[in-house]
């Protein structure tokens, strides 16, 4: 089965396949974008009408996951018609029912409004966001784990010792639903009471994470390009507590790592962050940070340790699980293979 994969290149679509046979499905490659670097899957063609029109001889099914953000509801309805009218299944995952990038969550709602009514199978990665689904879409969403982030190769590597208690936040670029400052005041607190306990933060070297080492003067803010994926995992590897500073959003890739590295995660109680992996939990969202909660859940991982991390056979069975599925969902929608737009 040929799979039009929206991206195909992402680790998350990479892993959704069998670690250990072919399992009958074939990604099509992401195509390449003009001037872009190499890597680089977005903006997606493949969400063109005109590449589905022009292409749709070399696929059998449309997969799309995300990177749909730039585009209207005209776009996404007129990608509709043309995959109606070449008779191409489309499944949805949706990964995200609010955006992280997007400060507004109206153009994602609308996005979502359009694609889920009209897919032929709807995916997501926890029973919370299938709940969610069902009450504002009346969809029954098949429940796919999130598979592991990390390489396989380094699931099972001892992690780097170190003294004391680390307790990281990073900033990134600060993406919109990101509320780093506020967070990392609170661990700045936490921490100075806890024996042997210190709080690393880190940003991007860009103008909003120079910003927030600006908004934190004496607390250790490390401010360095982008970590390539080798720097990453050492990173998280070097933490014994992440702290997710999210004030929105459904799901995170970044706790996947965490756990395929034994790095405990403390995640805010918005969207369903611990439905994915066994985290600590806090109390943040648009409204309100509990800065009590996020001073319990340091003190809470500072006692426990509570690292408990994947291990490599259980992923690769979950890999199993998840590309059995995914094959089992695509036959599905071939079988009952749509005609003309509805």
């Amino acid at each position: 089965m040929r799979i039009a994969s929206v991206p195909s290149g992402h680790v998350y679509v990479r892993h959704l396949s069998d670690p250990d046979r072919a399992d009958g499905v074939v990604r099509l490659p992401d195509p390449p974008i003009p001037g872009a670097p190499p890597g680089q899957w977005w903006p997606h063609p493949m969400l063109e009408a005109r590449w589905v029109r022009e292409h749709a001889a070399s696929f059998d099914v449309f997969h799309l996951h995300f990177g749909y953000e730039h585009r209207s509801r005209d776009q996404l309805r007129a990608l509709l018609v043309a995959l109606r009218q070449a008779a191409k299944p489309l499944v949805v995952t949706v990964h995200d029912l609010r955006n992280p990038h997007q400060h507004d969550p109206g153009p994602h709602a609308a996005a979502l409004d359009v694609l889920v009514p009209e897919a032929d199978a709807v995916l997501t990665l926890t029973p919370g966001a299938a709940r969610a689904i069902a009450t504002r879409w009346g969809r029954v969403a098949t429940v796919v784990p999130h598979p592991h982030v990390v390489d396989a190769a380094l699931l099972g590597r001892p992690r780097p010792r170190h003294r004391g208690f680390v307790v990281g936040l990073h900033a990134k670029s600060v993406r919109a639903n990101a509320d780093p400052v506020p967070v990392a005041r609170v661990l700045a607190t936490a921490v100075a009471d806890l024996p042997g306990a210190v709080l690393r933060v880190d940003a991007h070297d860009d103008d909003r994470g120079r910003a927030v080492a600006a908004a934190l003067p004496g607390i250790d803010v490390r401010v360095h390009p982008e970590f390539s994926d080798d720097e990453l995992w050492a990173y998280l590897s070097g933490l014994d507590l992440a702290v997710l500073p999210y004030r929105f959003g459904t799901h995170s890739g970044w706790l996947e790592a965490c756990h395929d590295l034994g790095t405990a995660v403390a995640a805010p109680d918005c969207g369903f962050y611990a439905e994915q992996a066994p985290c600590l939990s806090f109390g943040h969202d648009e409204h309100r940070l509990d800065e009590a909660s996020l001073a319990a859940a340091v003190r809470i991982a500072h006692a426990t340790r509570p690292g408990r991390r994947a291990t490599p056979e259980s992923r690769a069975a979950q890999r199993r699980e998840v590309a059995a599925t995914h094959a089992r969902i695509y036959r599905s929608v071939l079988s009952a293979r749509p005609g003309v737009p509805r």
